[in-house]
């Protein structure tokens, strides 16, 4: 699947470090190419955009005591200077954005089909420009420096109500950052608060501070950005700005914590052989302490636990109950034998898992409840056909709370009685409804009217709300004749707590 413009993104902010020269701006865009080229990363440069007859007030132009002002005089390029600065960023492969500041940059960007509009922290409240920027249909990425979360809230909601497609980046609109004040804890709260949206980091702390960038992918940044220029004897960087050398040990940092910090196996956590082997290593093994007959239950008084754990030798972890020797073993000798699952080992292996995805989805439950694992063909089937059902009211009205675990499905049924609608809360989950397939992302809704054929399954896992009419015990009629010919007492186990 493709991914988001936005993920895995590096900006190189070129800003006013062309210092009002094509040709220094040009020899900036070549450099970071270079290192992009070089370190096979998805980069941008990054211009900034104002109409300078129009940004600054008539009676104020020319004033060298209003900051800002001389500089952005002095470095000012027309719409023509910025099209040959764009063409060499296309030129070196790089994604070519802007900053507009008025509405005047903003159709800059538009003239140029530029594929990302960057929105500055000054500019993250100024509505008028926000439209504007909004209507262009473009790409969009917010720094949100000196911004509160309920001024954060607003710019969400605004873009989000206009269809956008978005990010934000967490920023401290310090020039330079001092690190005491970077508050990196703030990414996390974010990707929380804002589900769905990237969220980036937009850095102006000291350039030669490799540590901030690793932080702040750990922390949860998917994309970052940072001022680049190229120093020569006229030209020196500002505290906050980086040189082609600084800006490629960046860039270093960020792909070592990315290494770092990847989760190798898309569903699970990825253990190696070489963990495996030296954690056995330590491991005790299961020995016996007497003669064993073939076909002997062993108890914990027949062994004893100690190291080394040969290759295929039972772990003192491994052993249980229903132990039965394959074979006879001597005094002291290993043993090598698989421990056998019975159904209650299964039921309590569903409820660790289905109470591991309540809590990473952030959900809390109360303790008056039902828990039901609902075991369509017996509970050594459950994890490819069943569900975990939550039961918390039951009154004229009916809530619960199911659990699909990943690779689960629930067979097809209707009810006669009870209408119900879900709501998916957490993960992927497909629906059948009378045939009609509907694909589910949280938050969605869906009703299902009464005698409909339904049923749902899940890739990754799903947790939903189903609230409905009253329900009724054997309302549940199934297609398949071999599940409704089952007593409940055969495919429902019940739990008062977990």
């Amino acid at each position: 699947m493709k991914r988001d413009i936005f993920y895995d993104l590096i900006i190189f902010e070129m800003a006013n470090s062309h210092q009002g020269s094509v040709e220094h701006g040009i020899r900036i865009i070549k450099a970071m190419g270079e290192i992009a080229r070089k370190h096979k990363i998805k980069a941008a440069v990054k211009l900034q955009y104002r109409d300078l007859d129009t940004f600054i007030h008539p009676e104020y132009r020319g004033r060298a005591d209003i900051k800002h002002i001389p500089r952005f005089e002095e470095t000012r390029l027309r719409f023509e200077d910025f099209c040959v600065l764009v063409n060499a960023i296309r030129e070196e492969g790089l994604i070519a954005m802007s900053t507009p500041f008025d509405e005047a940059g903003v159709e800059w960007c538009m003239k140029q089909e530029l594929d990302i509009i960057k929105v500055a922290s000054c500019s993250a409240m100024d509505w008028p420009l926000l439209e504007k920027i909004a209507a262009a249909g473009k790409p969009i990425i917010v720094s949100t420096g000196g911004k509160s979360v309920s001024d954060i809230d607003k710019i969400y909601n605004f873009f989000l109500h206009r269809k956008c497609k978005f990010a934000f980046m967490h920023c401290i609109a310090e020039y330079p950052a001092n690190d005491s004040h970077l508050q990196l804890e703030f990414i996390e709260r974010m990707k929380r608060r804002y589900r769905g949206i990237p969220i980036g980091y937009s850095g102006h702390e000291d350039p030669d501070n490799k540590m901030i960038p690793m932080l702040a992918h750990a922390k949860g940044a998917v994309l970052f950005e940072r001022h680049v220029g190229v120093s020569t004897e006229d030209i020196k960087l500002n505290a906050y700005s980086m040189d082609p050398g600084q800006a490629e040990e960046w860039v270093k940092a960020i792909l070592d914590a990315r290494e770092i910090c990847q989760v190798k196996t898309e569903k699970d956590k990825f253990i190696s052989r070489e963990e495996s082997d030296s954690l056995r290593s330590l491991s005790r093994g299961v020995y016996v302490k007497r003669c064993i007959k073939k076909g002997e239950v062993l108890k914990n008084t027949d062994v004893f636990f100690a190291m080394p754990c040969i290759e295929g030798q039972m772990t003192s972890g491994e052993f249980g109950k229903e132990v039965i020797a394959s074979k006879d073993y001597m005094a002291n000798e290993a043993v090598f034998e698989s421990r056998t699952f019975n159904d209650i080992n299964m039921a309590r292996n569903v409820i660790h898992d289905a109470k591991g995805m309540l809590s990473e989805a952030g959900i809390a439950l109360g303790t008056d409840m039902e828990v039901e694992l609902s075991h369509h063909y017996g509970i050594k089937k459950f994890r490819s056909v069943g569900v975990v059902i939550i039961n918390i009211i039951n009154r004229e009205y009916c809530k619960k709370l199911i659990v699909v675990l990943p690779g689960q499905q629930h067979p097809v049924h209707m009810h006669k009685v009870k209408e119900e609608t879900f709501q998916l809360l957490y993960g992927d989950l497909e629906c059948v409804l009378d045939n009609r397939v509907v694909h589910m992302r949280p938050g969605d809704c869906q009703t299902v009217l009464r005698n409909m054929r339904h049923s749902f399954s899940s890739k990754e896992g799903a947790i939903f709300e189903e609230i409905s009419t009253t329900h009724i015990k054997g309302d549940s009629y199934y297609d398949d004749p071999v599940i409704n010919k089952m007593d409940l007492i055969e495919r429902k186990t019940i739990l008062k707590e977990w």
